[in-house]
């Protein structure tokens, strides 16, 4: 066979052309996946008002949008997490709390300027592919997976902490409420609540909207209750040292970093969940109206309530007996007691948890639907069902933030879940000060007062709040980024919709 091919000089020489054509179309295809220009490429700002062709219906007002942000807001932030803020910061967890929450106004103020732009579905993501360029919307989009499967898992952990004792009381197994670390087997109760609401998601937008404003009042309601029962027992000796950490975030004997920033790092979590009301953009009636209600209404809102909700929680008790509680508001009730209101309480916050639950599965869909669209995801998970919902990238979401949830304990999964939301808070930041500059006669239905402060408050004070992070936590992000920059190079970066366009074009 070697002699016949030998013998013709054609056919080894087509055989040899197409090796080297082959091999120049692999240099070719190689180095545009390395080159600069296509990691910078932007994505157009569609005009006002023009809507994608497989958009989603128009459902939502701002009293649907005010009820999500706070649905989202309110959970496992001052229900649960306020524990873990006590014994990083002590009683100076109050000024965790308003520290975090100015730097959440200030990311809130650029969202709504940008949502009101841009009113897309894709939040963070979306405005960074327009205006900082594909490799960092990539890399948002890929920070804002890492937000929205934590998130998901931490608060479904925080239910479980409320659910297991009612649970265990009916004799439900102590190793199936809780994940391997913490000498359990699985958290089921976790596991549990997040099928539950991803049946829910599945009926429909509005459907899941009824739903959720009821969950809200009762919210609401039992926060009432909490504050009406603790304030009475205020005292102030609790208070004292008040500052017994410090200022900083500082690493401890047990290694643990405390301080008021390193609380701050951790109760941030408490705060965010209103860039979940942007990925509703493409469903709002009004966006240029509704989003501006929604992102800043709920924000005020839920501010005010955590603010008297951790100082009747700081003036009841000594802050050491929240430390290591996973129902800490139930805790301070018995330990005033009030045995029957904590089990309302307790009970309630089983009914009120999967709000956040609810608001952040929806918000994940809506990314995912966004990066889908832009070639970034296998376009099959982008199937819409016959009720409006994307259903494949909803089951596939649920299976992964399921597994999560009932292995890990809470504090780790809360602490990464910040360090996304930080990276596409400080990409929401820049985008606002980037297209001020390139871009300032765009119309904005809503232009962020004092922009230039704004937009440097939500940078400096979010890449504060992520080095505040413990050293373990900022390493796995780190690998979780590096992960996602190789996709990238290797896959996003050649399946993108603006890539596609180049390639028709050269």
């Amino acid at each position: 066979m070697d002699q016949s091919f030998a013998r013709c000089p054609g056919i080894q020489t087509r055989a040899i052309d197409c090796l080297a054509a082959f091999r120049r179309r692999a240099t070719v295809r190689v180095r545009r996946r390395l080159e600069l220009k296509s990691w910078t490429r932007c994505k157009p700002i569609a005009p006002a008002g023009e809507r994608h062709p497989d958009a989603l219906p128009p459902t939502l007002s701002w009293p649907h949008l005010v009820m999500l942000g706070v649905g989202a807001i309110v959970g496992t932030g001052i229900l649960t997490l306020i524990g873990v803020g006590a014994d990083r910061a002590g009683p100076a967890v109050l000024l965790s709390f308003a520290i975090a929450g100015a730097v959440c106004a200030c990311a809130a103020l650029a969202y709504t300027e940008l949502a009101t732009m841009m009113p897309a579905g894709g939040s963070a993501y979306s405005y960074s592919y327009s205006v900082l360029g594909e490799a960092i919307a990539w890399v948002v989009g890929w920070s804002l997976i890492l937000e929205y499967s934590l998130v998901v898992s931490t608060v479904a952990v925080g239910w479980s902490g409320y659910a297991s004792p009612l649970l265990t009381a009916i004799g439900f197994p102590a190793s199936l409420t809780l994940g391997p670390e913490l000498g359990g087997f699985i958290n089921l109760p976790a596991v549990f609540i997040i099928g539950a609401v991803t049946g829910l998601l599945l009926l429909g937008t509005g459907e899941s909207a009824r739903v959720n404003a009821v969950l809200v009042f009762v919210k609401i309601a039992t926060l009432s209750l909490f504050l009406f029962y603790a304030l009475p027992h205020f005292d102030a000796a609790n208070l004292d040292p008040f500052m017994p950490y410090g200022f900083g975030a500082n690493a401890g004997d047990d290694g643990v970093q405390r301080g008021v920033m390193a609380g701050a790092a951790i109760i941030f979590f408490a705060f965010y969940g209103f860039d979940a009301i942007s990925t509703a953009a493409e469903e709002t009636k009004r966006p240029e109206r509704d989003l501006v209600i929604g992102i800043l209404g709920s924000l005020i809102i839920c501010t005010l309530i955590y603010l008297l909700i951790a100082a009747a929680a700081m003036g009841a008790v000594a802050f050491t007996i929240l430390a290591d509680s996973p129902e800490p508001l139930a805790l301070i009730l018995r330990s005033i007691g009030r045995e029957g209101v904590a089990q309302v309480v307790a009970a309630a916050a089983v009914l009120a948890l999967p709000t956040v639950l609810l608001a952040f599965l929806y918000g994940q869909s809506r990314i995912f639907l966004a990066m889908a669209r832009d070639g970034f995801l296998p376009k099959g998970l982008a199937r819409i069902s016959a009720r409006g919902t994307p259903i494949r990238i909803t089951l596939t979401t649920a299976v992964l933030v399921a597994i999560l949830a009932g292995l890990l304990p809470i504090s780790e999964i809360a602490a990464l879940a910040n360090a996304g939301t930080l990276i596409a808070f400080v990409a929401v930041g820049t985008c606002l000060l980037v297209l001020r500059r390139r871009a300032p006669d765009l119309p904005r239905p809503f232009r962020v007062p004092a922009a230039t402060m704004v937009g440097a408050g939500a940078i400096g004070g979010c890449l504060y709040l992520f080095f505040s992070l413990p050293v373990q936590t900022l390493l796995w992000c780190f690998a979780w980024n590096l992960l996602g920059i190789v996709i990238y190079a290797f896959y996003g970066n050649r399946k993108s919709i603006l890539d596609q366009g180049d390639n028709a074009s050269a």
